[in-house]
């Protein structure tokens, strides 16, 4: 028995659920039914390529982005031991990249905290999501005071309950604040429609159905005759070189032309359609779906579209959730982590220099800031910002300001040079 109800109510051998439901199917791993009649699963729906390219694009994006350590007092980056080197084996982005995959497909990422014996995060071990059930305590304790528990089932069958001391647990969209949904069973019925509709289409091709006419007689004809007549129509009017041939038929012979029907046509319309409603559940721009009939290729909006889904999507939908939750999880209390996503945000290269230029000039950027955005290392004086001398009072002399500026400081360093105390002599004479 578990400590809290929630389990109970999901189990197989839970008298109240009926043989007929169609929950069970999903309970034994079958999936979810659809009106299509075609079961959809977190893995099976990667056979669908709409599926199989959302899934692959965030999560490679979550996985490659630079995930950066900040000190919160002074914004500086700092580092973090476990951020850098999170897995015995899997490297940074192996591991985020899988992260992302379990939150796309079964809408929650989980993850093992393993500590040392100072207890101090060491590892993070990813944890199969069909595996874990998530479920809330009646009652928070002192050690828990989230009430959140997780009921681990491994390959044996034998179940562990964990908290969130030792589990990492990063939840897609939720509606309960404890557990992500699924965006492939919330997406089912238009996944198993799209998946139906494919298998449609592999068997009308498959049963060799595609006729592109047929050949009528009055008459009876034997098997020989019948190959006979077809063999000597396929000699004088199949080929480009007999294209709009007039055909002559005599003894009651008449060619009936052969077209996909309307509702083989409409199949396929049907198929891209689920393509476009599969990118508003990703939140993945058509385009970047590959679906390119209604987007423009030219470069300026090709640009802002791509800034557009990181800025509307990619970052609140994915990478902030995951900031957020190492930030409170994994780091000290004086940490903060963040993705550095200004790469993904470039412009061109003349929008680059020019944006570059101005932050520059007013003293917002400094050199080596401006090389960490083009990927390039720090040069010797190049964390120093200026300042516009031209940005004075109307009328102020500029050249008397900067020489008064540097008499002041060379008064300055004298003085404090005076200030200093001077070491005591040595011992008794």
């Amino acid at each position: 028995m578990s400590l809290f109800g929630l389990f109970e109510s999901r189990s197989v051998e839970n008298p109240l659920l009926p043989l007929t439901s169609a929950g069970l199917l999903s309970l034994l791993g079958g999936g979810a039914q659809t009106d299509s009649g075609t079961p959809v699963t977190e893995d099976g729906s990667l056979k669908m390529s709409a599926v199989w390219r959302a899934t692959t694009l965030v999560s490679s994006l979550g996985g490659a982005l630079p995930l950066g350590v900040y000190d919160k007092a002074t914004n500086e980056r700092t580092g973090s031991q476990l951020l850098d080197d999170p897995h015995p084996d899997m490297t940074p982005y192996e591991l985020w990249k899988l992260s992302y995959v379990h939150r796309l497909l079964w809408g929650n990422s989980y993850q093992q905290k393993i500590r040392t014996g100072a207890n101090q995060l060491k590892w993070l071990y990813p944890i199969s999501p069909w595996k874990i059930k998530v479920g809330k305590a009646k009652k928070p304790i002192e050690s828990n005071p989230t009430g959140k528990i997780f009921e681990y089932t491994d390959d044996s069958g034998k179940k562990t309950e964990l908290t969130p001391r030792e589990v990492l647990h990063i939840p897609g969209l939720s509606y309960d604040g404890v557990c992500g949904i699924s965006p492939i069973r919330a997406a089912a019925q238009g996944i198993g429609l799209a998946l139906a509709a494919e298998k449609s289409a592999a068997k009308l091709f498959g049963s060799g159905n595609l006729l592109s006419g047929l050949l009528q007689t009055e008459q009876r004809l034997t098997q020989e005759q019948a190959d006979t007549l077809q063999e000597r129509w396929r000699s004088k009017f199949m080929g480009v070189d007999r294209a709009y041939e007039v055909a002559v038929l005599d003894s009651g012979a008449e060619f009936q032309s052969m077209t996909m029907p309307n509702s083989d046509a409409q199949m396929l319309e049907s198929r891209d359609f689920e393509i476009t409603e599969l990118a508003r559940y990703f939140g993945v721009p058509p385009y970047l779906m590959f679906q390119t009939e209604k987007s423009t290729s030219w470069g300026t909006a090709l640009e802002q579209q791509a800034t557009g889904f990181v800025k509307f999507d990619l970052h609140p939908q994915y990478l902030a959730p995951t900031e957020q939750r190492i930030t409170k999880e994994l780091l000290p209390p004086d940490r903060r982590a963040k993705y550095i996503i200004e790469g993904l945000l470039r412009g061109d290269t003349m929008a680059r220099a020019e944006f570059y230029r101005v932050m520059r000039e007013t003293g917002v950027l400094s050199a080596n800031e401006i090389r960490e955005l083009e990927d390039r290392t720090p040069v010797e004086g190049g964390d120093m910002h200026l300042q516009p001398m031209n940005m004075l009072p109307l009328g102020t002399d500029a050249v008397q300001v900067a020489k008064d500026a540097a008499d002041a400081a060379a008064k300055n360093a004298k003085d404090a040079a005076a200030a200093k105390p001077k070491p005591a002599s040595g011992g008794s004479k």
